[in-house]
């Protein structure tokens, strides 16, 4: 039987600032060592700790927490690591900061893409503010993104502003399957959460995210309000009549070099990237976010300045 590739986390830290570590006999750091302990780390949450003693690496067991700024190196797949950390010591997130695939290394750069044009929720997600407190549920949309792309069957989630009608004229009817009314328990949490404990409210938010990312395998796009609240799946765009069809599109990266650049519509993908990217033209208020098969994530959205729809490659914030 084929071995799977070991999914793991090293935080390079000595054990003494680990809260309650569980220390090894330390092996020495290497592949080896690695296969060995990784079906026992692979959890998310679970970091084994690195450190130097007498002038090499070694792995002195396991933490569940580490500082903030600690550095952290994921193994995600043959060929493909993120080097991260957490930005504060009292909250869960942490900050990409470079992915290594292959030979090719990207430095993440999100205040590089100018997205000042675009909708408020999508600078919120290239270039999140820091929350006002640990167990602020920021970031949903980052959340779902995450979830969506997890699932690996690819998908379109359309976001929309809330109490309008317009984006109905960009779908096709009858609607395969209308939430009727509007199913709300994503937004009810995220506008109670202050008011859950911090553990209840996280893991509360995290299935609502769930629940409502799975929907998104479903053939056709998802539709959700920029308040959460869930509208429709299993939807088919249309482009309205007398619109103009989408060729070419702003495309950008939040790393460095990224800079932005004017390609044809279809170098970034097929069926689903044409129609989410029309959806944005049409729907200048709203966004789309679709994931792919093979891990890419791009966000639509359509920018007033460049008079085109910018896309936005946001998988590497994403991992």
């Amino acid at each position: 039987m084929r071995r799977a590739t070991p999914e793991i986390s090293l935080a390079f830290l000595p054990p003494e600032p680990a809260v309650r570590p569980l220390r090894l006999a330390p092996p020495p750091l290497g592949p080896r060592a690695l296969a060995r302990l990784a079906p026992a780390v692979e959890r998310p949450g679970i970091h084994l700790g690195v450190w130097r003693e007498r002038g090499e690496l070694v792995i002195w067991g396991t933490t569940r927490a580490i500082p903030g700024f600690c550095f952290v190196l994921e193994v995600l797949a043959p060929g493909l690591m993120v080097v991260k950390h957490r930005t504060r010591e009292d909250s869960a997130k942490f900050q990409n900061v470079a992915v290594f695939e292959g030979e090719q290394v990207k430095f993440l750069s999100p205040e590089s893409v100018d997205v000042a044009d675009h909708p408020a929720v999508l600078r919120s997600l290239i270039a999140p503010e820091p929350p006002g407190s640990p167990d602020d549920p920021v970031d949903v949309l980052l959340r779902l993104a995450v979830s969506m792309r997890a699932h690996k069957r690819g998908g379109t989630l359309l976001v929309v502003p809330a109490g309008t009608e317009a984006w109905r004229e960009s779908i096709v009817r009858p609607i395969a399957y209308a939430v009727e009314p509007p199913f709300k328990e994503l937004a009810d949490l995220v506008h109670s959460a202050s008011d859950r404990g911090p553990a209840r409210a996280q893991g509360a938010l995290g299935r609502a995210v769930d629940a409502v990312a799975g929907l998104t395998a479903v053939d056709g796009a998802t539709l959700i309000t920029d308040r959460y609240e869930l509208l429709a799946f299993g939807v088919k765009i249309g482009r309205p009549d007398g619109r103009t069809r989408v060729e070419r599109v702003v495309l950008s990266e939040p790393i460095e070099g990224g800079d932005a650049t004017t390609v044809a519509l279809v170098e970034l993908g097929g069926t689903r990237h044409i129609s989410a990217a029309q959806f944005a033209q049409d729907q200048p208020d709203a966004l789309a976010l679709v994931a792919s098969q093979d891990g890419r994530f791009t966000i639509f959205a359509w920018s007033p300045r460049d008079g085109l729809v910018h896309a936005h490659r946001v998988e590497t914030l994403l991992l």
